[in-house]
């Protein structure tokens, strides 16, 4: 008996925590669209979000392509395919590499930074203060975060994906020796537009992840100044794991047989 008791708790428990994760992503949503809309807290979001993520975004792909090279140059050195690195290198960093990397990136800089200010204003009561001056919470606060982070994470991985096959350039041509006219050649000669695009649809996708965690945690923070570490930690931990099991599932839908 006390086995079905403690199974029922469980499995309502869980439909009421997706109820309430849905309704507050309905929320958000309905508050992008409607008005009042603030383009000052969106300019300033994008700011936060996109312009001063560049520098670890830029550190982390340029690191990653010269690791890439290298590691796929060890490797097919063996079977005397060295020639591929140029395509190993472009593909792995447009379609899977740039897009995750910045994701993580920005998972672990905006995405922390976002639940800690929104949890620190919900412990503290700011937001019932802004409900009480009629100014929505979602419109104010949420909506321009989920926009900014929706907007920039594309834009950083084209960032990305550009300094990293100029990483593996770098590695390949002026410590492999590699010929820079053929190295250039092989890599655009096998890169597609949909390369390029399927990583961008996986960077909107988690962009929403990162913008969705982030208001959802800081919102429903509770507990004072431990609450809002806690809140914090989850954030990222979530964000990060729903960014590998979706672009996993994004892999598997773009690029099926």
């Amino acid at each position: 008996m006390l086995m079905f008791q403690y199974t029922g708790r469980k499995t309502i428990g869980a439909i009421r925590a997706v109820g309430q994760v849905a309704i507050f992503i309905q929320k958000v949503l309905v508050s992008c669209v409607s008005l009042p809309f603030y383009p000052k807290q969106l300019l300033y979001q994008l700011l936060k979000v996109g312009f001063y993520s560049l520098p670890i975004v830029a550190l982390t792909s340029i690191f990653t392509g010269m690791v890439l090279a290298l590691q796929s140059y060890t490797g097919f050195s063996r079977f005397s395919a060295t020639s591929a690195i140029a395509t190993v290198v472009v593909l792995s960093i447009t379609r899977e590499l740039g897009p995750v990397l910045t994701g993580l990136m920005v998972s672990g800089r905006v995405g922390a930074s976002m639940t800690a200010e929104l949890a620190t204003m919900r412990v503290s009561d700011q937001m019932d203060a802004m409900t009480v001056l009629q100014t929505s919470p979602y419109r104010y606060l949420m909506a321009p975060r989920l926009l900014a982070c929706v907007i920039s994470l594309p834009i950083l991985t084209l960032v990305a994906d550009t300094i990293g096959v100029y990483g593996g350039y770098l590695i390949s041509v002026h410590y492999l020796g590699f010929n820079a006219g053929l190295y250039l050649d092989q890599t655009f000669k096998f890169l597609f537009f949909d390369d390029v695009f399927s990583g961008l649809i996986k960077a909107v996708v988690f962009g929403a992840i990162i913008g969705f965690e982030g208001c959802y945690n800081g919102y429903n923070s509770k507990g004072g100044a431990e609450g809002v570490g806690i809140s914090t930690t989850q954030a990222v931990v979530r964000s990060s794991m729903l960014i590998l099991v979706a672009n996993y599932l994004l892999t598997v839908l773009l690029f099926q047989k």
